[in-house]
C-alpha cells in the first residue's frame, strides 16, 4: 500500500508539474530544454555519489541530492524539476544496478518515486517563498532554496523512516533518530555547496574550477564520517549479539548468531553450518528436511532435521532478511571457518549488502564475529554433552538395565515421596513376586533364555501397570509392585465382617498379575510357563516406611513359597524380626487412656420374621496410630498376655453399658452382648466388677449378654463353674460364641446353664452348599430349644440365608444383611426404626373344630 500510493502521487506530482505555468528564475538565460537537461544531469550524477549508512536491518543513503536541487530549480522551469528527478534518479540508480549485475527494478522505481515527491515539496515551498521570475542572487530566492531543500530533506527522510518501520517492526522515533545523526551533516554541507556554486556562477565563474577539489574533499569526509558512525554501530550491535551467545543448546545459539549476524553486518542472509558432533560416536547423517521457523518479525530461519534419529554430522541453520531497504544492494559473500584450539567447530557465511566498510574491515568483522560463535557453539556442545551424561548417568542409577523397570533405590526413593504424599491413613499395598524355579530355566537354557524371561515378565507388568503404580525390579528374579491407593472393601471371609479391608483387594491385583505373568512365551523354541509367588503387605502410607513394606512382602513371599501356594499375605506372628509383640502392649496401655484409638461399635440381632431387634452385640477397634484400624484379633491376645484383660475388659464393659443407658432411656428395650475373654472367667473379682458396672450405669442385669468361648472356659472348669454361677445369680445372661466350632460344644452347655447360643458364621454362609453345615445350624437350633435358649446366627449377608434359617426353625440373627456395626452416637435411630418397621406379634389362638 505505501508503495502504490508513493508511486501514484510521485507520477502525479511531476506530470501535474509540466502542465503548470511556472516562470523560472532570471539569473541564467538558457532555453528550458537546457535546463531541463542540465537538472537531470545534476539528479543523475547525484545519485551516482551516493553514500549508503545502516539504520538497524535497513539501509539509507545519502546524495547529493540538495545540492542537485538547489542547482535544476534555478536552471530548469520549476514545474519540470519534480518530472527530471523521477527521470534522473530511475536512470543513476538502473544503471548502478546494471554495474552490480542485479535486476532491481521494483526498488528503483520505488526510490525514484519518493525522491520525485520530496523534490516536488520542494519545489512547491520554494516557488512559493521565492515568487516567480525570481532573482537567483536575492535574500529571498536563496531563503526559497534552503526551505526546498529542507522539505526535500524532511519528506525523503520521512518515507525512509516510514517504510523501514514497516519492514522490521521497529520504533519509528528510533530509526529516525539514527537516519537523522547520519544525514544531518551531509544536508547542512549540500545546501552551502549549492548555494556557493550559485554565487560563483553569478560573481565569479572563473572559481568554479575549484569545485570538483572540494566536490572530492567532501565525498570523503562523508565517508569517513559515515563509516565512523557505521563501525560505531556495529561494535556496538557486535557487543549486543556476543550476549546473547550464551544459550545452552546448539539450536538456541545458534539463533543467536543469526540474529546477531544480521544486526551486526546488515546481511541479506546468514548461514551457520555445524560440523561439531554432540556427542561420542555419532555418525554423520544427510540433511532430508528443512523446518521454518520464524525468530524477528523480519527473520526467517531454517535449520538442518534429521529424519532417521541420531544427531546429523553437519547440521545447517540459515537465516534471511525477508525485507531489505529499497536501495540496498547486493554485496560480497563472506565465509569463515569457525575453530576453538584448532577443533573445528563449523562455518559462518555471511550474505553483505552494499559495505559501508571496505571489504577488509567486513571480513575482519566476521571473522571475529565467526570466533566468538565458535566458542559459544563449543561450549553449548559441551553443555549438551553435559546434559546427556548427567540424565544417561540418572536414567541408570534408578533404572534395571535389563528391563528398564525402576531399581531398588529408585522404588525406595520414589515410593517413600509417593507415600510421602498421600493421606496417612490412606491403604497401600507392596506386592513382592518371585519366579519359580528360575534357577532352572538358567541351568537349562543358558543366562540368555533367563534373560529373556525377566524381559518378557517385565513386559508383562507394564502392560498390567495402572497409573501411579511403581513396577520395579529389586534383583535377580525379584520384582516389587506399590499401590499407592487400595480400595478398603469388606470381604465375608474376614473375622469381623464390620471391618472395611483392604486386604482383599490387594489380593486380586497379585492374583491378576500371577495370570498375566503366567501366560505362556516361547523362549528358543522351548514354551514356558512363569510361576511365580507373591508376597502381600498392606498398611496406611504414614505406618512404615518403603524399605519396612518391602521387607515385610518378604515375610509373606517366604510363607508362600513354604506353603507352596501362590499367593500370602504379610502376618507379623510369622515375622521372627517384628517388633510389634513387644510394643503393642505399651501402645495398648495408652489407647485405653485415649479418647480417640479404642472405637466402640454396635451391630443388631433382630428377629428373623418381623425384623425387630433382639439385641445388640458390642464390637471393639483399635484406630491404631501406626498401623491404621486393627480387628480384635490383632490386639486381644496382647491384651489377655500383657496384663491388660482387668482394664480392657473393664473398659469395653463400660462403654457397651454407657450405649445401652443410652437407648433404655430412649424406650427401647434390648439386651447389649459383650465378648468376654474365656480367662476373665477365671477371675474370681469378676462378677463383682460387673456388679458395679451395671450399678454405675443403672442397667438392668438381664440386659447384660455375656459372650463366651467355651474352648478355653473348660481348662479349669472348677473355678469358671463358680465364676458363672455368680455371674448368673446376678441376673446377667449367658451366651455362647461361635458354637459349634469347639470340640466341647455340648460338654459345655450341658454343665453351665446358658440362655443363647450362637451359631458360627462359616456354618451359616456354607449351609446352602454343605449339608453338614446345615445340619449343623438345624441341630444348634434344635438344641437351643430343648435347652430353652435362644438361638442366633452369625455372619447372614443374603435374603437366601434368611430364608433358610427361617426354613430350619432358627428365630434371630445378625450381620450386613440387616445392619452393619454403627457407632454409638448412631445406633438408637436404626433400632427404633427397626422397632417401628416390625409387624406387631400375633399369637392365634386354636381351639379344637375352629378355622
Amino acid at each position: 500500500m505505501l508503495f502504490a500510493s508513493v508511486l501514484v502521487a510521485a507520477f502525479a506530482s511531476a506530470f501535474a508539474g509540466v502542465f503548470l505555468p511556472l516562470s523560472s528564475t532570471e539569473s541564467f538565460t538558457v532555453t528550458p530544454i537546457v535546463g531541463v537537461g542540465m537538472a537531470l544531469l545534476l539528479v543523475m550524477l547525484g545519485q551516482l555519489g551516493r553514500l549508503r549508512f545502516r539504520v538497524g536491518r535497513g539501509t539509507v543513503s545519502v546524495s547529493w541530492a540538495e545540492t542537485a536541487f538547489i542547482l535544476g530549480f534555478t536552471f530548469a522551469p520549476p514545474g519540470w524539476v519534480p518530472a527530471a528527478t523521477l527521470v534522473g534518479v530511475a536512470a543513476a540508480w538502473l544503471f548502478i544496478t546494471w554495474l552490480n549485475g542485479q535486476r532491481m527494478v521494483a526498488d528503483v522505481v520505488h526510490l525514484a518515486a519518493s525522491l520525485t515527491l520530496g523534490a516536488s515539496g520542494a519545489t512547491f515551498i520554494s516557488y512559493v517563498i521565492a515568487g516567480p521570475a525570481a532573482s537567483v542572487d536575492s535574500r529571498r530566492t536563496q531563503l526559497a532554496l534552503v526551505a526546498g531543500a529542507a522539505v526535500y530533506q524532511v519528506i525523503t527522510l520521512g518515507l525512509a523512516v516510514l517504510t523501514l518501520t514497516l519492514r522490521q517492526d521497529a520504533a519509528p522515533m528510533q530509526v529516525a533518530v539514527q537516519a537523522l545523526h547520519a544525514k544531518l551533516p551531509m544536508f547542512v554541507g549540500n545546501v552551502i555547496v549549492g548555494l556557493s556554486i550559485l554565487y560563483l556562477l553569478v560573481n565569479g565563474p572563473v572559481w568554479l574550477i575549484a569545485v570538483p577539489v572540494v566536490l572530492w574533499l567532501l565525498q570523503r569526509g562523508y565517508r569517513s564520517h559515515l563509516r565512523a558512525e557505521e563501525e560505531k554501530r556495529i561494535w556496538a550491535a557486535f557487543a549486543r549479539a556476543t550476549r546473547t551467545l550464551n544459550g545452552s543448546t546448539e539450536r538456541a545459539v545458534a539463533e543467536a548468531g543469526l540474529r546477531g549476524a544480521l544486526d551486526v553486518f546488515g546481511a541479506r542472509r546468514v548461514e551457520i553450518e555445524v560440523t561439531l558432533s554432540l556427542s561420542p560416536g555419532s555418525s554423520g547423517a544427510s540433511l532430508t528436511s528443512v523446518d521454518k521457523n520464524p525468530i524477528g518479525s523480519s527473520l526467517g530461519l531454517s535449520a538442518g532435521v534429521v529424519a532417521d534419529g541420531g544427531l546429523p554430522e553437519d547440521r545447517r541453520y540459515a537465516a534471511d532478511a525477508w525485507e531489505r531497504a529499497s536501495d540496498a544492494m547486493p554485496g560480497p559473500v563472506i565465509t569463515r571457518a569457525m575453530t576453538v584450539g584448532g577443533a573445528q567447530v563449523g562455518d559462518l557465511t555471511v550474505w553483505l549488502a552494499e559495505p559501508a566498510l571496505p571489504a577488509a574491515q567486513d571480513e575482519l568483522a566476521v571473522s571475529a564475529f565467526a570466533d566468538v560463535l565458535a566458542g559459544a557453539l563449543h561450549d553449548a556442545a559441551a553443555r549438551e554433552r553435559l546434559a546427556l551424561l548427567d540424565a544417561q548417568v540418572a536414567y541408570e542409577g534408578a533404572h534395571d538395565p535389563l528391563t528398564g523397570l525402576a531399581n531398588r533405590a529408585a522404588l525406595l526413593s520414589d515410593g517413600d515421596e509417593t507415600l510421602k504424599s498421600l493421606n496417612p491413613d490412606c491403604p497401600v499395598a507392596v506386592l513382592l513376586l518371585d519366579v519359580n524355579n528360575f534357577r532352572e530355566v538358567n541351568r537349562t537354557l543358558g543366562y540368555r533364555a533367563g534373560d529373556a524371561v525377566l524381559r518378557t515378565m517385565a513386559e508383562r507388568l507394564i502392560d498390567l501397570s495402572r497409573e501411579q503404580e511403581i513396577i520395579a525390579r529389586l534383583g535377580d528374579d525379584e520384582f516389587a509392585i506399590l499401590l499407592p491407593t487400595v480400595a478398603a472393601v469388606t470381604d465375608s471371609s474376614t473375622p469381623l465382617q464390620e471391618v472395611p479391608s483392604p486386604l482383599p483387594h490387594a489380593l486380586r491385583r497379585a492374583r491378576e498379575v500371577i495370570d498375566a505373568v503366567g501366560k505362556p512365551v516361547d523362549i528358543d523354541g522351548v514354551r514356558l510357563v512363569t510361576e511365580v509367588a507373591v508376597g502381600v503387605v498392606v498398611e496406611t502410607a504414614g505406618c512404615a516406611e518403603l524399605g519396612e513394606l518391602i521387607r515385610r512382602a518378604g515375610v509373606a513371599l517366604d510363607q508362600a513359597k513354604a506353603l507352596n501356594v501362590a499367593v500370602a499375605a504379610y502376618d507379623s506372628n510369622h515375622d521372627p524380626t517384628s517388633t510389634d509383640h513387644l510394643s503393642l502392649p505399651a501402645e495398648l496401655l495408652d489407647a485405653l487412656t485415649a479418647d480417640d484409638q479404642l472405637i466402640l461399635m454396635l451391630q443388631p440381632e433382630v428377629d428373623l420374621e418381623t425384623g425387630a431387634p433382639t439385641g445388640v452385640e458390642a464390637l471393639i477397634r483399635w484406630n491404631h496410630p501406626r498401623r491404621g484400624l486393627l480387628t480384635p484379633d490383632s490386639f486381644v491376645r496382647t491384651a489377655e498376655n500383657g496384663g491388660l484383660l482387668g482394664p480392657f475388659t473393664r473398659y469395653i464393659l463400660d462403654r457397651a453399658l454407657l450405649a445401652a443407658a443410652g437407648w433404655a432411656a430412649a424406650g427401647l428395650d434390648v439386651p447389649v452382648s459383650v465378648n468376654v475373654s474365656a480367662r476373665s472367667l477365671l477371675d474370681v473379682t469378676f462378677p463383682a466388677q460387673v456388679a458395679e458396672a451395671l450399678r454405675r450405669h443403672r442397667i438392668v442385669p438381664d440386659r447384660l449378654v455375656l459372650e463366651v468361648t467355651e474352648s478355653l472356659a473348660v481348662s479349669n472348669s472348677t473355678v469358671v463353674d463358680e465364676v458363672l454361677d455368680a455371674l448368673r445369680e446376678l441376673g446377667v445372661q449367658i451366651s455362647v460364641d461361635d458354637f459349634g466350632t469347639g470340640f466341647s460344644s455340648l460338654a459345655f452347655v450341658t454343665r453351665v446353664v446358658v440362655d443363647e447360643l450362637k451359631v458360627d458364621r462359616s456354618f451359616v454362609q456354607e449351609m446352602a452348599d454343605s449339608p453338614s453345615a446345615a445340619a449343623i445350624v438345624r441341630g444348634a437350633v434344635e438344641l437351643g430349644t430343648r435347652l430353652g435358649a435362644r438361638v442366633v446366627a452369625e455372619g447372614v449377608e443374603t435374603a437366601d440365608q434368611r430364608a433358610a434359617l427361617l426354613a430350619l426353625g432358627c428365630t434371630s440373627a445378625q450381620g450386613y444383611h440387616f445392619s452393619r456395626p454403627l457407632p454409638a452416637d448412631k445406633i438408637v435411630p436404626v433400632l427404633q426404626q427397626m422397632t417401628a418397621a416390625a409387624p406387631p406379634t400375633i399369637l392365634p389362638l386354636r381351639v379344637d373344630g375352629a378355622s
